[in-house]
């Protein structure tokens, strides 16, 4: 091309990203004054429906490694959205979330702003990776399944300092994020008040900082990019082995009436499963392609990720939510738990034996094939084998 064709082409762009730009602009105000009530409403379903995941899960014949590692995702996720609760009561449904004042943004919220903001980039990065863990483990147990107590117990165990790790891990590498967050002192020309705002981050231009740079790396790719990939590698290696062992159960066995019961129910997990992971590519991976995008690109951070930071933020938070919803529908003990638990009043009178702990004949039956006890010849029927977490951007860390 000439250099007058390349000049005519990056003008268009220009005015191109200017057009999309406002447009982005314009949908982020509209939406902007409906995201404080809908993400409070979705936090409020979402904690109660958590609490509900931790009591079902944490009980005595529940108790597996896919089980735990799930409850500290419950717990991770309920931290998540009780910090979210008052950030969004405050900085949305009281004061404008364009508007700007001495009581919107005194020293003490602005301050809660960037605890929030640290916060739930950490209970995120935990989620995730919580996620990938319970997909490897998964993999593992099909791989290698087992009926020996003593090896339930090592891999109970094992899950146990899984998640330990993940927890203080996830707190290390965000360091740069939680010293990349300042405030600052700003007095507006129209008025006398001193407010507090965060330190611009310049992404996306020559005299961007480097930790604010390393920060936005690092964030991309532990939080984002390589548990995609992850999720990709052992999601994908969890279905093809389900399709395998199915296949080869229908040409070993004679198909009993119980039996094409387990194979139907191994179907519908495999496509329930195959939805959740597409589900979580979909809600994460455009997320972390934005912001490197953002580091990468004059002017994106300010012009496309910030206008979509409250899109991302409730789908994040919908995530959270409905954990609940896919367990009742991928796992029978799940839902006849918590049925035992929390819907049969008649249960308050029996002894502790009955309220939960001894199963009904068909959910032990199906239960002998489940993943939870492992059984050598069968495929688990939890298929939370991912989980959609997840958790808030740090799209916040701009405002």
């Amino acid at each position: 091309f000439s250099s007058a064709n390349a000049f005519c082409g990056q003008s268009s762009m220009q005015e191109n990203n200017t057009a999309v730009a406002g447009k982005l602009f314009a949908f982020a105000r509209t939406y902007a004054s409906f995201h404080g009530y809908i993400s409070i409403c979705v936090c409020l379903f979402g904690i109660i429906t958590n609490v509900f995941n931790v009591t079902v899960l944490t009980r005595k014949h529940m108790k597996t490694p896919v089980n735990i590692i799930l409850t500290w995702l419950a717990l991770s996720d309920i931290i998540t959205m009780l910090s979210y609760v008052p950030f969004a009561m405050h900085f949305y449904c009281l004061f404008p979330s364009e508007s700007k004042s001495a009581e919107k943004n005194s020293e003490e919220w602005m301050t809660y702003m960037i605890f929030h903001i640290n916060l739930a980039a950490t209970t995120h990065t935990v989620s995730i990776w919580l996620c990938v863990l319970l997909a490897i483990i998964r993999y593992i147990h099909i791989r290698s399944p087992t009926k020996a107590l003593s090896m339930k117990l090592k891999r109970i165990k094992q899950a146990r300092w899984a998640i330990l790790l993940i927890y203080i891990c996830s707190a290390l590498i965000l360091i740069p994020n939680y010293m990349s967050n300042q405030l600052l002192q700003y007095k507006p020309s129209e008025s006398n008040e001193t407010i507090f705002v965060l330190e611009d981050l310049k992404l996306g231009k020559n005299n961007t900082e480097i930790m604010v740079l390393v920060n936005v790396w690092i964030y991309a790719f532990t939080a984002k990019l390589i548990p995609c990939l992850l999720m990709c590698i052992f999601g994908s290696l969890l279905i093809y082995n389900i399709h395998v062992k199915i296949r080869h159960r229908r040409k070993v066995l004679q198909i009993s009436g119980a039996s094409s019961i387990r194979l139907n129910e191994h179907s519908r997990t495999t496509k329930m499963l195959l939805a959740v992971i597409i589900l979580f590519l979909v809600t994460e991976l455009p997320q972390g392609i934005l912001i490197v995008c953002s580091a990468c690109v004059e002017n994106f951070f300010d012009t496309v990720y910030i206008p979509l930071g409250d899109v991302m933020d409730i789908v994040a938070l919908v995530n959270n939510a409905v954990n609940f919803i896919l367990y009742c529908s991928m796992s029978t003990k799940f839902r006849e738990t918590f049925v035992h638990l929390f819907c049969n009043c008649h249960l308050i009178r029996e002894t502790p034996e009955e309220l939960g702990y001894v199963l009904t004949a068909r959910m032990a039956k199906l239960d002998s094939h489940s993943n939870n006890n492992e059984n050598h010849n069968q495929i688990p029927n939890h298929g939370n084998s991912n989980c959609n977490v997840n958790l808030i951007t740090a799209n916040h860390t701009s405002r």
